[in-house]
């Protein structure tokens, strides 16, 4: 009956292969490969639902309170610019659609918190020209971008996220509280960050790119930390504005 029972067909089709399930289920043995091959299937998860779930919260949370206290613009906008990256990197080489496709949900979420953040503050114009501008300007790199342009977006999207990630991080400690941060945002982002170091540090990359997912992730960490230990000065600065 074990054979075919839901949670070894539901851990044998999305977890591990067979032979695994066998060695910890059957055999009660810790296989090391087995054991990387499952954390790395895991991580892979959390990467991609970091991917397509972390900003959506936020935007939700916005939409919810009708307030964008706290938020970085300059954050967001690094954000943005991050995430463009490797779209129009995936535009400019004629990567297949379904190997990037995901990315436009997260752009899509990212451009609609700024215009928020923008029209919350007053300035819906502001807003409206900014996305239509980003638009052209999508359009423009990844139809005719030159390739040591793409390039040089691509290596340097990581740096504009920690930068993004510095920002908000200075932005909570000078507010005193995390405003509108979305807890569940920065919480998916922190195991994205980790999943990322995760499968970083098991390839050969170069020591800078390792120190940059070190810290990346680190950042991601006091993010989190921030939102965890602020609640309360949190809740007295929105009882304030009330």
């Amino acid at each position: 009956m074990a054979a075919t029972s839901p949670v070894k067909d539901f851990l044998v089709t999305y977890l591990m292969p067979e032979k695994c399930y066998r060695e910890f289920f059957v055999s009660f043995h810790l296989h090391v490969p087995c054991l990387k091959f499952v954390l790395n299937r895991v991580v892979g998860f959390w990467i991609l639902l970091d991917t397509f779930l972390a900003q959506l919260p936020q935007l939700l949370k916005i939409l919810w309170r009708g307030s964008v206290d706290g938020l970085s613009l300059t954050s967001i906008l690094l954000q943005l610019y991050a995430f463009s990256c490797p779209v129009v990197y995936a535009v400019s080489n004629n990567f297949p659609l379904f190997a990037w496709a995901e990315r436009l949900f997260t752009l899509a979420q990212t451009a609609a918190i700024i215009f928020l953040i923008l029209h919350y503050r007053g300035d819906t114009l502001r807003g409206i020209l900014l996305l239509l501008g980003y638009s052209g300007v999508m359009f423009f790199l990844g139809s005719y971008a030159a390739t040591a342009v793409v390039s040089v977006m691509q290596a340097s999207s990581l740096a504009a996220l920690i930068a993004s990630k510095a920002l908000q991080t200075v932005t909570n400690h000078h507010n005193g509280h995390t405003g509108q941060l979305s807890s569940v945002s920065v919480l998916l982002s922190c195991a994205g960050s980790l999943g990322v170091l995760f499968v970083s540090l098991q390839e050969t990359e170069s020591s800078l790119a390792s120190l940059s997912h070190i810290l990346s992730a680190c950042l991601s960490c006091v993010l989190l930390a921030q939102v965890l230990c602020c609640r309360s000065s949190t809740a007295t600065a929105a009882k304030k504005r009330e």
